[in-house]
């Protein structure tokens, strides 16, 4: 945000004894101003979420009038050969992956948009009257550090199911059709399979291709069907895990049925950071800490290997969105200090995710 100090005005800050939700360079904002100022993001979000909706219907229209014109001139001439039909299924699996690719990037857009209004407008309407604890801090996090909310293995699942699974059915049968009655009837195997070939490649080799890339294509789309980290599609609150209920039907006793996962909150993981601080000044950065971050602090007893003098290394966890203050804060109290920030992949406990161990279910005695 490039203001001017020197020339802004204080026009947005509040009278004695309202409360403030964020400063900047001494300028304090006022409740109703910050929901302004959200209502215009959250605004944004939904155009740019929208033009990126309208980027995937333009490849699944291309696929459309693609597979349309390539079906029409292979059924329109005796003379044509199916290997127009065989083209334009490769056409076709590269707008699959370019939708894939925009699909990712919506749901980066959407997941926001989602986030707002599931913790943010939601809030407002049912008590108790407030944003989640942590709702700030997972927008703040997609702001500063954007991530991909989905694979590309869930994106491309979702959209072959979504749109291009009919595609790739008509165009699998058409090209059999196209073997087997155009321009007349086949009276044999041998003859189908001789009708299948495709210049230098044999007609057993092409529908042995043809049989192992739909058979791919159509696993992809069974195999993701578990994974739920989309935000932008309208999902059911209640799904089945497929491994579950596969684990579940092996069993025996109608007491063992698959337990409905509830999606209560957007699925999503934010990075943390483990700092570490040395420092002559540990106290005093300890107490700011916990005082301005919130944050518990851990200070491990150490010895300076070149000087052999005693030293205390301060530990403390904290979320992304608050590195810089953690930094202004050690500088500020000592400018020489020793600051280190790892990235970790977990962090469990206390204000953060809650710890939670997935137990090997046990079987009921004499099922199997």
């Amino acid at each position: 945000m490039s203001v001017d100090s020197s020339t802004a005005l204080p026009t947005s800050r509040p009278e004695e004894g309202t409360e403030s939700v964020w400063t900047f360079r001494g300028y304090k904002m006022r409740p109703g101003e910050f929901n302004t100022a959200m209502v215009h993001f959250y605004r944004g979000e939904i155009s740019r979420s929208n033009t990126w909706r309208q980027r995937l219907d333009n490849t699944t229209n291309w696929a459309v009038v693609a597979t349309g014109a390539a079906l029409s001139f292979s059924f329109s001439d005796p003379n044509h050969h199916h290997g127009v039909i065989l083209l334009n299924t490769i056409l076709v699996t590269l707008f699959l992956f370019i939708e894939a690719r925009r699909y990712r990037y919506y749901e980066l857009w959407s997941y926001r948009v989602r986030l707002m209004e599931t913790d943010f407008f939601a809030a407002m309407l049912h008590p108790p009257y407030k944003p989640s604890d942590d709702w700030a801090e997972s927008l703040a996090s997609s702001l500063l550090h954007p991530e991909f909310p989905i694979s590309m293995l869930e994106a491309l699942g979702r959209r072959f199911r979504r749109n291009y699974f009919p595609i790739f059915l008509i165009l699998a049968a058409s090209w059999l059709l196209k073997g087997a009655i155009h321009p007349t009837p086949v009276t044999s195997w041998e003859e189908f399979v001789s009708r299948a070939s495709v210049g230098p490649f044999s007609g057993a080799l092409m529908l042995a291709i043809g049989f192992v890339f739909n058979l791919l294509l159509f696993s992809l789309g069974l195999f993701t069907i578990g994974l739920q980290h989309s935000s932008g599609e309208v999902l059911p609150r209640i799904h089945f895990s497929l491994g579950e209920t596969w684990r579940n039907l092996r069993g025996v006793g109608a007491e063992v049925l698959p337990r409905p996962d509830i999606q209560l909150r957007l699925p999503i993981r934010h990075r943390q950071h483990l700092t570490f601080i040395i420092s002559p000044e540990s106290d005093a950065i300890a107490q700011q800490v916990m005082r301005q971050l919130k944050r518990g602090v851990t200070a491990l007893h150490g010895t300076g290997m070149y000087t052999g003098q005693p030293r205390e290394v301060l530990m403390c966890a904290i979320r992304p969105t608050q590195v810089n203050q953690l930094k202004e804060i050690v500088y500020d109290l000592d400018p020489n200090a020793f600051l280190m920030i790892n990235q970790v992949q977990e962090l469990w406990g206390r204000s953060f995710d809650p710890l939670k161990v997935k137990r090997p279910a046990t079987r009921r005695a004499g099922a199997g």
